[in-house]
């Protein structure tokens, strides 16, 4: 939606196909938070790519937040836009890597939107004595994604945007000339100048090349009933939203129907849990015991999509065909700027787009076959890794 609604600002004639409806997917079922930097820390990019590099990401990660930012206020995107995030460290051993990197962005990159906390202060923001300290990021925010997407998709519409929702594509090939891009779906297809696949963790098959470095996986988000007033005021009580240090994060946040939504836990491939209220629960309650009595009215899951390295995988992988997925769980900033991004390239500005397209990025080990068994073996060490 996002390169939909940059290329129709350009003049550009626009289709959009969705196998399902609009915000079906991961749009629509996430946990709403709007970070921010990149999936990895500065640290970990500087190492990888150098400094000149992991500023220039940096940037674009100020940049996804701006853009999405602008687009609510623009297009009077009503959805629930509420700032700060804490990030909560479950270790107390990780204290002085968390105050060195806030001495870092503050410095460095000149980020003073963050600070670091201290256990009471933590607590007192949590509404929990679970963890141990950690850092508030009031330049970042949290959001209903569903009301967001489709205020996107109103927005894009509005400009003159072919949307054909249950149209699921099953075919991407070169028209005979070769000049032009054709796009099949059961009922008919699209003859392009130029394709954007936006389809992140439900793309399948479609795009082997793509496939191969971003691989699908399941997480999971309940909402209590609406929260009693007792449990309202201690419980997050400046309405900031949380993403825990685990490797298998927890993430939660009240909404504005005032229950809590809680979100956690991960499976591979298209199945989930036939119990998803229990099976996050259990994880809820190691943090809000208090919450014990309290009913859980919803449970829901969705697939979103990881990359080896966890950025962004943005690639030009046929003739007039790009590409932009894997988000890695930092998807409501970083896939709308991919849009806008995708939308620059295919206009012609590669500049931006480059800086993520020419990240390294590795195959999954064993192909798409093998690739969930083996990454689920993997997931088992860090989740034990995470107890200890």
């Amino acid at each position: 939606m996002s390169a939909a609604l940059c290329l129709l600002e350009r003049g550009y004639n626009v289709v959009l196909l969705d196998a399902h409806r609009v915000g079906w997917g991961a749009s629509g079922r996430n946990g709403g938070q709007l970070g921010s930097g990149q999936r990895l820390d500065q640290s970990d990019l500087e190492a990888a790519y150098g400094m000149e590099q992991a500023m220039a990401l940096w940037k674009l990660a100020e940049n996804a937040k701006q853009l999405v930012s602008q687009l609510i206020e623009q297009h009077n995107i009503d959805c629930d836009y509420v700032p700060g995030i804490i990030h909560a460290d479950h270790k107390p051993g990780f204290a002085s890597s968390t105050k060195a990197y806030v001495e870092k962005l503050t410095g460095l990159y000149n980020y003073k939107e963050i600070e670091y906390i201290d256990r009471p202060a933590l607590g007192a923001l949590i509404g929990s004595d679970a963890y141990y300290c950690g850092s508030v990021d009031r330049g970042s925010g949290h959001l209903h994604p569903l009301k967001y997407v489709l205020g996107l998709a109103n927005a894009a519409t509005n400009a003159g945007l072919h949307l054909y929702e249950r149209s699921e594509v099953v075919g991407v090939s070169a028209s005979a000339d070769n000049k032009r891009v054709v796009v099949k779906t059961a009922a008919g297809q699209v003859t392009a100048q130029q394709v954007l696949l936006g389809c992140n963790g439900y793309l399948g098959n479609l795009q082997p090349k793509v496939a191969a470095h971003v691989m699908p996986i399941n997480n999971y988000i309940i909402a209590t009933e609406p929260l009693p007033q007792s449990l309202y005021e201690t419980i997050l009580p400046e309405n900031m939203a949380v993403a825990d240090s685990r490797f298998v994060v927890n993430y939660f946040r009240k909404s504005a129907d005032r229950r809590l939504l809680f979100g956690g836990r991960e499976s591979y491939g298209y199945q989930f849990p036939e119990d998803i209220k229990s099976f996050v629960r259990t994880a809820m309650l190691a943090i809000y015991p208090q919450l014990d009595k309290t009913k859980i009215d919803y449970g829901w899951g969705g697939t979103l999509a990881i990359t080896m390295n966890r950025m962004p995988y943005l690639k030009t992988v046929a003739p007039n065909v790009v590409s932009a997925s894997g988000y890695s769980g930092h998807g409501v900033g970083m896939a709308t700027l991919a849009g806008r991004l995708a939308a620059e390239s295919m206009a012609g500005n590669l500049e931006r787009f480059d800086v993520l397209s020419q990240l390294r990025h590795r195959k999954f080990p064993g192909g798409v076959a093998l690739r969930s068994p083996l990454m689920k073996l993997g997931m088992l060490y860090y989740m034990l890794r995470d107890r200890l």
